[in-house]
């Protein structure tokens, strides 16, 4: 008799001369030498790569992508009796999911949808490794990467995007501006002597400024008289005007 140890994160799968016995829960057990066969299988979580692959995207645009899958054997007889090397083959079969799923989206979707794509890989390579026993935890697409000629055209696109919104916000600035000096002229114009005020505070603002520039201020009412009177001299003229033609 021999003793033997299944840790607490193994399973151990049990054969008598190459049958299968059942699987020996985590503890100390009796093995009978030359009839009793035991593999051990470890149940934690573990990880395997996806190598860098170049795959074609629904608008014919080739990527290279890799992945990395996590997963963990939940019936080790399962993982021994139907399958050899689970690792290997739940890494392939990632490998070949991938190409489809890759396939049937586009390079914006690839792009942005990185999560939404891993998730819906995870579900097929799981659905595919059950008879396994093994389950997919998860599945995180890791590098994608692009020819360089599209990148730099993707760059360019990237550009033009920033600088036609820069062109929008400044249009909007402006016209948010003139709408308020709009709306700032007509309360001033409608405010009897806001803008004699405006012009005073705007005369002593100046006047604090360490220069040598001289800076008169003409009352706005004497440019208005200034403006009547030419008015009134053109009323004459066309009166005078008028006067001579009837003669």
């Amino acid at each position: 008799m021999v003793l033997r140890i299944v840790n607490q994160y193994e399973g151990g799968v049990l054969f008598g001369f190459g049958k299968f016995l059942g699987v020996w829960e985590p503890g100390l057990h009796i093995q009978i030498p030359i009839y009793h066969t035991l593999v051990k299988v470890d149940t934690r979580i573990k990880t395997v790569d996806i190598p860098k692959q170049e795959v074609m995207t629904k608008d014919n645009v080739p990527a290279n992508v890799n992945a990395v899958i996590y997963f963990k054997v939940i019936d080790p007889a399962k993982a021994i009796l139907n399958v050899n090397n689970f690792a290997y083959a739940t890494a392939k079969y990632g490998q070949a999911a991938l190409r489809n799923v890759a396939g049937g989206v586009t390079l914006d979707e690839l792009l942005s949808e990185r999560q939404s794509i891993a998730e819906k890989l995870r579900e097929i390579v799981d659905v595919a490794t059950d008879p396994w026993g093994i389950t997919v935890t998860a599945i995180e697409l890791q590098d994608i990467e692009l020819p360089e000629n599209l990148k730099r055209t993707m760059a360019k696109q990237a550009e033009a995007e920033r600088e036609k919104r820069a062109v929008i916000i400044n249009s909007e600035g402006e016209m948010i501006a003139a709408e308020n000096i709009a709306e700032a002229a007509q309360r001033l114009h409608n405010a009897p002597g806001a803008l004699h005020l405006r012009t005073l505070r705007s005369a002593n603002d100046l006047s604090s400024d360490k220069s040598n520039t001289n800076v008169y201020a003409i009352p706005i009412e004497f440019l208005r008289a200034v403006e009547r009177i030419g008015d009134l001299l053109d009323d004459i003229r066309k009166e005078k005007k008028g006067k001579r033609s009837s003669k």
